[in-house]
Parts: C-alpha cells; structure tokens; sequence
C-alpha cells in the first residue's frame, strides 16, 4: 500500500512500523507533526516535554530501559539537548535512540541558520540524511537498526523542504521487537570521570567501525552517467541535482557522518570535474579537500539560503556546457508561475490576538522590551514596535536583568522582560529564579494565551491537557512565581487596556522583582465567541488614525480615514477602545 506523506508523517510512520515505544520533543516548526502525528498511533507513547533537553533525557530513559525511542526536535533545540547528547553518545543504548534535528536552511521559521551535521561530528554520533518522504521512513527504520549494532544514538537530519513536501510511501507493518532486558550497569550509564573515561575509547572504537560501515552502507550510492561532471550531494539537494543536472554522476550521501573516504575516492577518480553541492556549510566539502580531492563547492554556492534548483542551474550554467544546465534554468523559469512577482504578506498579529493590547500600551509608555521567541514576537514590527530583542527560548528574563546590572536601577524603572507562557516553562523559569536571587528589579510579562501558539497551538504544561488530550493538573503560574521568591504577582486581561497600563506603571515602580501574567486566549482557539465585527461611521471619524496603531490587519487606510474589513474582523473591540471620537460602532453595518 502506498500513500503521500510530507517528510514529517513519513518519519512518524517509521518510528511505528520500527516498533518504537516512546516518542518526545517539544513543537518547533518544521519538526512538529513529527510528535503530533507519532501521537495518533496507540502503540508508541507520545508527548510534549517542556524543553528539548527534557524530551531527550526522556528518550534516553526509555532507550535504558530497553525500548526504541525517537526524539525530535528543531536545529535550534539541539542546542538546548546537547548536554544529554554529548554524553549519551558515551553511555550508549539499549534500545534504539534516534535524535530528529529538523534544520530550516533559509530561515523560514528560526532565529538562526545553523547546521546540526557539526553537532554529529562533534559528538561522535552518526548523522544520516533523507531527500524524500520515502528515505525518511526506511531510514528511520534503518537508523535503529544502526543505533542498537553500534550500540550509539543516531541523528536523522531533516531540512525544513523534506520535512514538508509531501511524496509517495510504501506502507508496512509494525515490528513489534518488544523490550530489550534492563540491566543494572554503572560502569555504562553513570558517567562520572573514572567511567566516563573508558567509555570514551569505546567511542573511538565505534567511530572506526562505523567509518568501515560507511563504506558499503546501503545509504551512500553512487549514479552513474556522464563522467564529465560528478557531484557529491545529499538531502533534498540531491533531487535538486537530479532536476538540474539530468546527465551528471551523482554520489548521493544518505550517511554524511562519517564519511566514507574510499567511496569518494573512487567516484572522484572517476570523473573529469568534481562538484560538492549541499545547504548551508561545506560540510562533506571540507572533509573532501582536507583527503587532498580536488572539488569545486561553495567557491560557486552560496553558504546562506536554501541551493534551489534555479540556484543551482544558475551557479552551474557559468561552469560549463555540458549536461544542460543552462537548458535546466529556461525550464525552471518557464514553468507555470515561476516568473511571477510573489505578493508580499508581511507577518503580523492575527486579528483578535490577546498580545496586541499588551504591547500596544507598552509601546504607548515607551519602555524597553527584552523579548522571547513565539508568535508575540511580531510586536517588534511596526506600528506596535515593542520589542527590543530577541535572543532563543527564554532569554527574555536574563537579557532584562542584564540592563538592569549594566545600567542601573532608573534604567529598570522602564524595563520589562515579555516571555509566553510555553517559553516560560521551557526556559524561563530559570532567569526568574535567577532575578530574585540576584537581587534584580525587573518586571516580567509572562503572556499567557492558553497554548503554544508559534507552532499550531500544542498543548503545554500550563494548559491542562497532554499532547492525546489527556486532562492533567496545569502548572499554575501564579504560585509557581510565588514560589522562587516573587512577592509581587498580577493577572490581567491584556484587552483591558485601562487596567493593563495601571499595572505595567505600578509594577515598573516597584523596587522589588515582579511578574504580570497577561491571561487571554488565542484568538484562534477561543471558542463560543461572539465575533460580530465592527464598523466604522465614516461622518464620526476625524482621522486621528490612532487606531492604526494597534496594527490589526482588518483596519485599513483610505485617505484621510480608515475602514474596517467585516470578513477578518473578529469582534476583540480593541479598536473601539482607542477610538476618542466614537467613530468605531459594533454590528454588521456595511463600511461604504
């Protein structure tokens, strides 16, 4: 049976029919539907940890234990699991352990462009690479295999296009292998200096072998054609190749850690030019010239940005005649649509978001905003431009009390840390600990919108329910502020933009640390709503346009005045409230 899956479902799909038990991660675009849809099959037990550092010691318990486990997570998560991964890579499995990096070369979702192969390398596990949907399940299926012969973790590497194109998938059945036996094993799993130090030749000792398995792994083939042109490759750029460069070898990587030095030696010999072609670093490059190969790579690609196939036939068209690069880019530009001018859709806060009244008066007061990553990370944009930083997942609460130290305690008088409320309980809890133990005054903004909004709307510690919808006890924001030593706690309703400013001065007074929650649900999640949209009385309105300052998509400039589209609006009120002149009226009265 076959059936179209994104790279996502695929992996999800694998992790089942490899007989996987546990499933973690914490939701970051593009590797959330990994764990949503790991989450639909009854078998493997599937969760939201509160960080990736938590989803992988998870994942590390289980493998102890003796099941298969599969954790994901985004680039950006690696970072905050590479404490676990640096020292289960010397502990070892039991049961298979595969660690998800999703990279988004392009930065279509991500604060940075990192490459995770480095964190492979580095850690001495080995980093395979999928280019469909279809390589993302077998090789998820492959990578436990792997794991449990080698006795390591393993990282399937993903890119955001792989994650998300949909392509054909073979389906097959789940292999129920069971639970390998637990053993009590110190010298193995406690990684205190004296094991951890004869577990570190045993690294050595796999690197070796897995280096030998490269060699004549199923993952790394090569394609042979026209010999005047051979292009080492891997990921989704090998169907980018493919595309662009019809007649040229192609040693295609699936297993880019370690390399396998013979094979490429091999295919080097055999061709007349060669070309190293991969996303983002010069990865397999480095590696290639460093054995003394000659190779062209990013000398004509770029090591930003995602190499599309008119990047690469663009790139390869100034190289040569052969293979019919320049033929491949007049195809790709007349192809349906290609040459269009794409219109731009800035992004922006969704009409009836709970965080637009917040940072609208926190720009009113003009204060300085440390930020956090989530979608309130859009109040940084213009006309709201209230935010003014963002660094990675809770650094809002230590970027704040760094201000503070650096200039003093009148700076903090105009100073708020602004964190969601999944970002807090991933890592945010830390630097509010950190806040009153330091003898810091900043005020933190914990915006609490009832989910985690930047990925879809997962659930999270502080909503009550699991990932299988499973009611639990939610993590109540208030006393846990109360109980790191924060005297000073206030609820609001961010639409109450009277009360909102009152606290915001008040609290920004105090000489003591504090914490506001800012409690409203997401728009799109809030339901039996009354969402009768507004109007505007055109003779009423005097164009003061001080409601274009909330920077709602449904009000729109027409000359000296403004209107409201009745088919976005969501009946939030926001706008009335700015409204001096009254101008702004509830019902279904037409805008003309």
């Amino acid at each position: 049976m076959k059936k179209l899956l994104t790279g996502n479902e695929a992996i999800a799909r694998g992790a089942w029919e490899a007989g996987v038990v546990v499933c973690t991660a914490y939701p970051g675009t593009p590797s959330t539907e990994i764990t949503e849809n790991a989450a639909k099959y009854p078998e493997m037990y599937a969760e939201w940890s509160p960080n990736e550092k938590v989803a992988l010691e998870v994942g590390i318990g289980a493998s102890m234990a003796g099941g298969r486990a599969l954790v994901a997570m985004k680039h950006v998560g690696v970072n905050v699991a590479a404490d676990p991964l640096f020292t289960v890579a010397y502990t070892g499995v039991n049961g298979g352990l595969v660690l998800v990096s999703a990279d988004d070369p392009g930065m279509h979702s991500s604060q940075n462009e990192q490459d995770n192969r480095h964190f492979g390398r580095a850690a001495k596990i080995p980093v395979i690479e999928p280019s469909d949907s279809q390589e993302a399940k077998d090789f998820v299926k492959l990578a436990f295999q792997l794991s449990e012969e080698f006795d390591t973790p393993v990282m399937l590497r993903i890119t955001t296009r792989v994650a998300h194109s949909q392509s054909l998938v073979s389906l097959e059945e789940r292999q129920e292998i069971g639970l390998k036996p637990y053993e009590k094993n110190p010298s193995k799993y406690v990684m205190m200096p004296a094991n951890a130090r004869r577990r570190h030749v045993l690294v050595e000792d796999r690197l070796a072998k897995l280096k030998a398995y490269a060699e004549t792994s199923p993952l790394n083939r090569i394609e042979w054609r026209d010999t005047k042109i051979g292009v080492i490759t891997n990921g989704v750029t090998y169907q980018y190749v493919k595309e662009v460069l019809k007649n040229a070898s192609i040693l295609k990587l699936g297993m880019t850690f370690p390399l396998p030095e013979n094979l490429i030696r091999e295919f080097a010999q055999k061709v007349d030019k060669l070309y190293v072609i991969e996303e983002l670093e010069p990865f397999i490059e480095d590696q290639v010239k460093a054995w003394g190969i000659q190779a062209l790579g990013k000398d004509i690609f770029p090591v930003i940005g995602e190499l599309l196939p008119e990047v690469i036939a663009e790139k390869m068209a100034t190289e040569t005649d052969g293979n019919s690069p320049t033929e491949a880019k007049k195809q790709i530009e007349a192809a349906p649509g290609a040459t269009q001018e794409i219109p731009v859709r800035p992004p922006v806060l969704c009409p009836g978001c709970p965080h637009r009244g917040l940072f609208y008066v926190l720009n009113k007061l003009k204060v300085t905003v440390a930020g956090d990553i989530g979608c309130y990370t859009l109040g940084s944009l213009p006309p709201l431009s209230a935010m003014d930083s963002t660094i990675c997942m809770g650094a809002s609460i230590g970027n704040a009390m760094g201000m503070e130290k650096a200039r003093g305690k009148e700076f903090a008088r105009k100073l708020v840390a602004v964190i969601g409320d999944s970002t807090f309980i991933h890592s945010g809890i830390t630097g509010l600990i950190n806040t009153v133990y330091n003898k810091a005054t900043t005020t933190t903004i914990i915006l609490d919108n009832r989910t985690t909004g930047m990925t879809g709307h997962q659930d999270n510690p502080a909503t009550g329910l699991t990932l299988k919808g499973e009611p639990i006890q939610e993590v109540d924001l208030v006393l846990l502020a109360k109980a790191v030593g924060v005297q000073r706690v206030a609820v609001i309703d961010p639409f109450d933009l009277k009360e909102t400013e009152q606290v915001i001065k008040e609290e920004l007074a105090a000489e003591e640390p504090s914490v506001i929650i800012a409690k409203r649900k997401c728009a799109l999640i809030e339901k039996n709503k009354d969402t009768t949209p507004y109007f505007v009385l055109e003779d009423a309105c005097i164009g003061c346009m001080r409601c274009m300052k909330l920077g709602c998509p449904c009000i729109i400039k027409e000359g000296n005045k403004v209107r409201i589209n009745p088919t976005q609006c969501v009946g939030c009120e926001l706008c009335a409230k700015v409204c001096t002149s009254g101008a702004i009226q509830k019902g279904e009265q037409s805008n003309g």
